[in-house]
C-alpha cells in the first residue's frame, strides 16, 4: 500500500513565562527611583541603551554621581529628592527600588496611570517587564530570563553563552546594520534576501575576529543577485536525539523552504527548522503504508524546479540504507544541484548509549551493516537474496541489522544454519538515543521470541556479536564464557 505526501502544520508556540522584547530607548526619557546599588545598575543599563536617565534619590552616594559624570551612553541626571507622580509624565520607562510593598504599589500605580511600563526591582508582582541577564555584543544583544525563578541560573547560562559568542560579532552586527539599506535597495525576492543573510552569518561565524570590509559585501552580494535556483540537500537526522544533529544539519534545516521527512525522524528534530518552512511527511516505513519512492522523487524535483530550497530529511545517515542513490540520481537527471549532509548512524548512536565499542580490539575484525528486507518490483521481499551468510556467522564480526523486525526469525534461522552460534550475544534497540529508548539483550537464538513477546512500536536495530557479551551478561542472561568479552582482565 502507498500513501501520498502530506504537509505537517507547524506546532503552536509553547507557553512563555515572559515575552522577550527589546526597548528602543535612544534619546528617550527614563525614570529611576532610588540610590541603591541595584538602582544605580539599572540606571547604567538604561543609559547604555541610549536613554536620558533621571534618577530621583533623596540620598545620592558617590557611585551615582560618578555615573552621572561619565555615563556609558545616554545622559544621567540626579535629582536629590524623592519621586513625584508628575515626574513620570512623558517617560518611556520607569524603574524603582522600593523599601516595601506599599512603596512599590504606589510607584507602579503612578507609572501605569502615566502610561509608562514599570519595573520594581526584586518585586515581580509590581512589574510590567523584567530585566534579564545580558550578553552584550551590541548591536547583537542576547537577553536571558528565568521569570525571576532562579537569577543565579540565568547568570550561569549567560556565562556559558559569553564563552560561545566571540566579541568580534559586534563588528559584524555593526556591518549588518550599515549594509542593510544597500541590500534592501536591490529589491531581492525573499529567498535572495534570506540567502544573503545566511551567507553573511556563515562568514561572520567563520571569521568572527576579522573586521568586515566592503570586499565582504561585494562577495556576499554576487551570488544572490544572480537568478535564484532551487536545490536539494539530503540531511541525516541521526538516530533520534536532537543533540546528535551536526551543525551543518542544523544550518540546512534553518535555511530550508520545504522539508520532506521520513516517518522515522524524531519529531524533536523538526524543532530546529525555521518556523516558516513547509514540513511534509513522506513517511517511508518498512513493511507499512509508505509513500512510493517515485512519488517522493517527483515531489522533490518539482519543488526544486520551482526555486525552493528542499531538505530531504532522513533518520540516521542518508547514505546507509536511505535510498540516497536514487534521490541523487533523480536530481542529477533533472539538473538540480544536490548535496549530502551526513548524520550519525543508528548503530553508532545505539552503541554510544550501550557504552560498547563495535570494534573492540581483538574481538571484532570488522563491522558490517545489512538490511532485513529488500524491495523487489516495488514490494518488500522477506529477506534480501544476496546476504553473505558466512560473514554473518563469522564470530569475529559485529553485524548490525537494519529494518529487522518482520524478517528477524527467518534471518536468525538462516544465519544459524550457516554456522552462527545461537548463543552469540545480541541486542535489539528500539528508538535508539531517544528519551523512550528500549533495549532487549539476549542471545541471538532467543532474540526473535523476546522481540515478538514485546512488539516494538518504533524503529529497531539489531546488533549481533561477541562485543556485546558483557552487556548481555550484565542483563543476567546466561552467556557461555567463551563468548563473553571482558571490559578488563578477570
Amino acid at each position: 500500500m502507498s500513501r501520498s505526501p502530506s504537509e505537517i502544520k507547524a506546532t503552536r508556540m509553547a507557553p512563555l513565562a515572559r515575552l522577550p522584547a527589546f526597548f528602543a530607548l535612544e534619546g528617550k526619557r527614563a525614570v529611576v527611583s532610588g540610590g541603591s546599588a541595584a538602582a544605580i545598575w539599572k540606571a547604567e543599563l538604561l543609559s547604555a541603551a541610549g536613554a536620558r536617565v533621571e534618577v530621583f534619590a533623596a540620598v545620592a552616594d558617590e557611585e551615582l554621581h560618578e555615573l552621572a559624570a561619565a555615563p556609558p551612553r545616554g545622559e544621567v541626571s540626579v535629582q536629590a529628592r524623592a519621586w513625584q507622580a508628575a515626574d513620570l509624565s512623558g517617560a518611556a520607562i520607569a524603574v524603582a527600588d522600593c523599601a516595601n510593598d506599599d512603596e512599590a504599589a504606589a510607584f507602579a500605580a503612578a507609572a501605569r496611570a502615566a502610561g509608562v511600563p514599570v519595573n520594581v526591582i526584586d518585586r515581580p508582582a509590581f512589574c510590567d517587564f523584567a530585566f534579564g541577564a545580558i550578553v552584550n555584543r551590541s548591536p547583537l544583544v542576547i537577553g536571558i530570563s528565568t521569570d525571576g525563578a532562579a537569577p543565579v541560573f540565568g547568570q550561569a547560562i549567560r556565562a556559558k553563552i559569553e564563552a560561545l559568542i566571540p566579541r568580534g560579532f559586534s563588528r559584524w552586527a555593526d556591518a549588518a546594520r550599515a549594509w542593510r539599506p544597500r541590500v534592501q535597495a536591490l529589491a531581492l525576492p525573499f529567498r535572495g534576501r534570506r540567502g544573503f543573510w545566511e551567507k553573511f552569518a556563515a562568514r561572520a561565524v567563520a571569521a568572527p575576529d576579522r573586521e568586515p570590509t566592503d570586499a565582504d559585501l561585494e562577495a556576499l552580494l554576487a551570488p544572490v543577485t544572480a537568478q535564484q535556483a532551487g536545490s536539494v540537500v539530503l540531511v541525516g537526522a541521526g538516530p533520534g536525539d536532537p543533540e546528535l544533529l551536526t551543525l551543518r544539519a542544523v544550518r540546512a534545516l534553518q535555511s530550508a523552504d520545504v522539508i520532506l521527512f521520513d516517518a522515522l525522524v524524531a519529531p524533536d528534530i523538526l524543532d530546529f527548522a525555521r518556523r516558516e518552512a513547509k514540513k511534509m511527511l513522506v513517511g517511508k516505513t518498512g513493511h507499512k503504508v509508505s509513500c512510493r519512492q517515485d512519488d517522493i522523487n517527483a515531489l522533490m524535483i518539482s519543488l526544486a524546479k520551482a526555486g525552493r530550497r528542499v531538505v530531504r530529511l532522513k533518520g540516521g545517515d542518508p547514505m546507509i540504507f536511505g535510498r540516497a542513490d536514487e534521490e541523487l540520481a533523480a536530481c542529477h537527471a533533472a539538473g538540480i544541484p544536490a548535496e549530502v549532509v551526513p548524520g550519525i548512524t543508528t548503530a553508532q548512536g545505539a552503541a554510544s548509549r550501550l557504552l560498547v565499542s563495535l570494534t573492540r580490539r581483538g574481538q571484532a575484525r570488522r563491522v558490517q551493516y545489512i538490511t532485513g528486507h529488500a524491495t523487489v518490483d516495488g514490494r518488500d521481499a522477506k529477506l534480501p537474496s544476496d546476504i553473505d551468510w558466512s560473514s554473518v556467522a563469522d564470530p569475529a564480526v559485529t553485524t548490525v541489522v537494519y529494518m529487522p523486525v518482520k524478517t528477524l526469525p527467518e534471518l536468525v534461522a538462516t544465519a544459524i544454519s550457516a554456522g552462527l552460534d545461537p548463543a552469540t550475544p545480541a541486542i535489539a534497540v528500539e528508538r535508539a538515543t531517544r528519551a523512550d529508548e528500549r533495549v532487549i539483550a539476549s542471545t541471538i537464538g532467543d532474540l526473535p521470541a523476546k522481540l515478538a513477546a514485546e512488539p516494538p512500536s518504533g524503529p529497531v536495530v539489531v546488533m549481533i556479536g561477541r562485543v556485546f557479551g558483557d552487556y548481555v551478561a550484565a542483563a543476567t542472561l546466561e552467556v557461555p564464557a567463551d563468548l563473553v568479552v571482558r571490559s578488563r582482565p578477570a
